[in-house]
């Protein structure tokens, strides 16, 4: 099959294999990008932004531990030397699966297999309006934000003579209860102990207080109840501030009104609530189900041959997860593998293989030397030990040798000098910026 770039208007080479385009480069696309076979395929990756982010860090970046640059790393590296696989740094507003193209701001481009990684976005359970001054975490800008947010207010405090502005300064709210909540809470417990103190002596940070507000009567809910035990102990070490079976109703960038009649005056509300499929026009109706996209075994789109979906979006149901996989990064890579094996074996002349989940155990971090984890066989342990698993297999995933080193020695420095040394506000937080960044997100414009 041929492809001419000038039918199609991005500019890919012309080719006579079939063209896989992946939407995405997380971590689902990227290893696809690493495991498919392209003696048999052209290969085309499209996304907004021209690198990977490792997301379980980002709230470290958000919390002044490390530099963005650690956690990212530039998507054409991995396509280096090789000559069948091609990105192109645009975002996808349309899928057309009747012509089989993809619809971009620079254009169409045509494909014979459609893979949708798109990942997933903030979900703010139908209150978009409501919580449009609330800081999400899902993506390097805004933890990137947050920083330059929290940091710009400690600024301001020192400047405060009004007690309930002072107050709205300091105070942080964070919503969710769930592991990223879990693990911003205990960051910003260790900074308002051991950093803040020495770099702002003018302010009293015992009047700074850290909420941390859960719908549900326990944290960690996806985690085993000693593992949510443990992190509440761990949080309440850190004075952290739990409102449990507490709901937020609104945020208007002062005060925040909890369902209880509640109003915490902050100008911080983090948002950890929960995250939605990034689904993009184009696709039936019939084959999404709360806003992720219904697959089969092989995670091909439900009456299609052509497309499929691998990560969050994707909505498979088995009998152990009825409402679908749990929207978790080895999720999305064992997806990722499975998928580009199962295109080489098509070309191979093999059967495809289902999917089948293998769950690794699940961890969560609240902060130095206190750390939750849960194994596969139901084993459940936390602290120190805890601690060290979860820094292992973060290092292990985390992409590059370079960000590797740079993460670790980050560590190594901050646990013996308990100084978090990016507290820059090189990029300062702009409102009005972040106001059309949340329009353009709850609208679908990604």
């Amino acid at each position: 099959m041929t492809q001419d770039f000038q039918e199609i208007n991005i500019q890919i080479p012309r080719t006579d294999k079939p063209r896989v385009v992946i939407i995405g480069g997380g971590f689902a696309g990227l290893n696809i990008m690493k495991a498919i076979d392209t003696r048999y395929y052209q290969v085309v990756v499209l996304d907004r932004h021209n690198y990977h982010t490792f997301q379980p860090l980002l709230y470290q970046v958000a919390t002044a531990g490390l530099e963005p640059g650690s956690i990212a790393g530039p998507l054409r590296h991995f396509i280096e030397n090789n000559e069948e696989v091609f990105f192109r740094m645009a975002k996808v507003t349309r899928i057309n699966p009747e012509r089989r193209t993809v619809t971009t701001p620079v254009g169409e481009l045509k494909y014979d297999y459609l893979i949708i990684a798109c990942g997933s976005r903030t979900n703010y359970f139908g209150k978009d309006e409501a919580f449009k001054e609330a800081l999400p975490l899902k993506q390097i800008p805004q933890a990137l934000n947050m920083r330059s947010h929290i940091l710009q207010n400690f600024e301001k405090a020192v400047n405060t003579v009004d007690s309930y502005e002072l107050r709205s300064l300091l105070n942080i709210v964070i919503v969710g209860g769930g592991p990223t909540g879990v693990e911003v809470a205990g960051a910003l417990g260790e900074l308002r102990s051991h950093v803040l103190p020495k770099d702002y002596p003018e302010l009293n940070f015992r009047q700074m207080q850290i909420y941390l507000v859960e719908g549900l009567p326990r944290l960690l809910n996806g985690m085993s109840d000693k593992a949510g035990r443990k992190a509440t102990k761990y949080l309440k070490d850190f004075e952290v501030n739990l409102m449990l079976n507490t709901i937020v109703e609104s945020y208007d960038g002062k005060e925040v009104r909890l369902n209880n009649g509640e109003i915490i005056p902050t100008q911080t509300l983090v948002w950890a609530a929960g995250v939605k499929g990034n689904i993009i026009p184009g696709l039936p109706d019939e084959v999404i189900e709360r806003d992720r996209i219904l697959v089969d075994d092989f995670n091909r789109v439900r009456g299609s041959d052509s497309i499929f979906a691998v990560g969050d979006i994707a909505q498979l149901t088995t009998e152990k997860y009825p409402k679908g996989l749990p929207m978790l990064a080895p999720v999305a890579i064992q997806q990722g593998e499975r998928l580009a094996k199962n295109l080489n074996r098509a070309m191979e002349g093999k059967e495809m293989k289902p999917f089948k989940y293998t769950n690794k155990g699940y961890m969560a971090t609240v902060g130095r030397n206190r750390a939750v984890v849960d194994m596969p066989n139901g084993w459940s342990f936390g602290g120190f030990m805890a601690w060290m698993a979860w820094m292992f297999i973060h290092l292990l995933y985390l992409i590059g040798f370079r960000n590797k080193l740079v993460v670790l020695n980050n560590w190594i420095w901050n646990y013996f000098t308990y100084d978090r040394g990016i507290r820059l506000i090189i990029r300062p937080f702009n409102r009005e910026e972040k106001l059309k960044q949340h329009e353009a997100e709850i609208s679908g414009v990604k």
